[in-house]
């Protein structure tokens, strides 16, 4: 998970304070991504026993860990699978992609619920160029072994986005992002996107209210182009990815969540109050979508496990819903 510092202009206007609240739904499609960057996790049967015990019907898995995809058999959760270190050897040849595919998806699905395989997680730099003739191998080699209903995609951060505020200003700061929206729309694909209002909250606290960023009642934000109103930062990055699609003509394009969440110790704004009330309020909105999108939406939360092998901010390593010995790290409902 490669972290994001420079997101302090997210919504950098003052914030007009309001007495709305959002309404607890019912989930109906929230994950969780499981890392396994520790040395004293618990085996992978165990976690995917700890997913169905606590109805988390989502999972994401960073590379094609063969433990857990022969775990996840008949569990029903549904995947992401991301192609770890793979992304420029599948870009390499369609041979590749095959080769792939045949070793790490095809020995699993359909008893794994495949989902998405996200070719690269917040790619940057000339990486980026790798990206879209990776998915279309991917994607023909997933077609020509039938396995065409598991979609590939891309899991990008929140700053392929510039003129963030107000969302329905939002636009691809890249020509690559523009033509990788455009290859979604013809695949039927959704975009994944990590969205952490964290990260944009600890750029900008002056500008960024704390109820604003964790789902905390007490703030509203409208758009003063689209008329809407905005009472969670969460949304309002969303929809700024929503109106950067539609701009580069890939309005039917969904997004998944394929990361969201809120450390719980270690840094600023970082504490088990904060973090469960952004998790919690997460996983109460899932239900709702957003105000640009409303309706269905799928998230995942990162993480499960605080990690303690993580390397950088000493926030990466508190991301996690559980300690290492399974018990919650704070109370989170489901």
């Amino acid at each position: 998970m490669a972290r994001q510092q420079g997101v302090a202009s997210m919504l950098t206007v003052a914030l007009i304070i309001g007495t709305f609240a959002s309404v607890p739904t019912a989930v109906q499609s929230i994950g969780v991504c499981y890392g396994v960057l520790g040395n004293n996790l618990p085996s992978r049967n165990e976690v995917v026993q700890l997913y169905r015990s606590k109805g988390i019907n989502g999972m994401r898995i960073y590379y094609p860990d063969k433990e857990a995809l022969n775990a996840l058999r008949n569990s029903g959760i549904g995947l992401i699978l991301d192609v770890g270190d793979a992304l420029n050897y599948l870009a390499g040849s369609a041979a590749n992609a095959e080769a792939w595919v045949r070793d790490n998806v095809r020995p699993y699905y359909p008893a794994v619920n495949i989902k998405y395989i996200a070719v690269g997680n917040e790619v940057e730099g000339g990486a980026t160029n790798s990206i879209l003739p990776a998915m279309r191998n991917v994607n023909s080699a997933l077609a020509s072994s039938g396995l065409g209903a598991i979609k590939a995609s891309t899991a990008v951060k929140s700053d392929v986005i510039t003129n963030s505020y107000p969302p329905s200003a939002g636009v691809f700061r890249d020509n690559y992002m523009r033509d990788i929206a455009g290859y979604l729309a013809s695949t039927g694909a959704p975009l994944l996107a990590n969205i952490y209002p964290y990260f944009a909250y600890r750029g900008n606290p002056r500008d960024i209210s704390l109820n604003y960023a964790t789902f905390r009642p007490g703030t509203t934000v409208r758009d003063p182009n689209s008329g809407l109103t905005y009472t969670n930062l969460f949304d309002a990055m969303m929809d700024s990815t929503y109106a950067a699609l539609e701009k580069a003509g890939a309005g039917s394009v969904r997004i998944v969540v394929s990361e969201s969440g809120w450390p719980s110790a270690e840094g600023f704004g970082a504490s088990m109050d904060n973090a469960r009330a952004y998790n919690q309020g997460l996983i109460d909105h899932v239900g709702r979508g957003t105000p640009k999108r409303p309706g269905q939406l799928e998230a995942y939360i990162f993480a499960m496990f605080n990690e303690n092998q993580k390397t950088g901010d000493a926030t990466e390593r508190n991301f996690g819903l559980f300690y290492p010995n399974k018990s919650p790290v704070y109370p989170i409902r489901f």
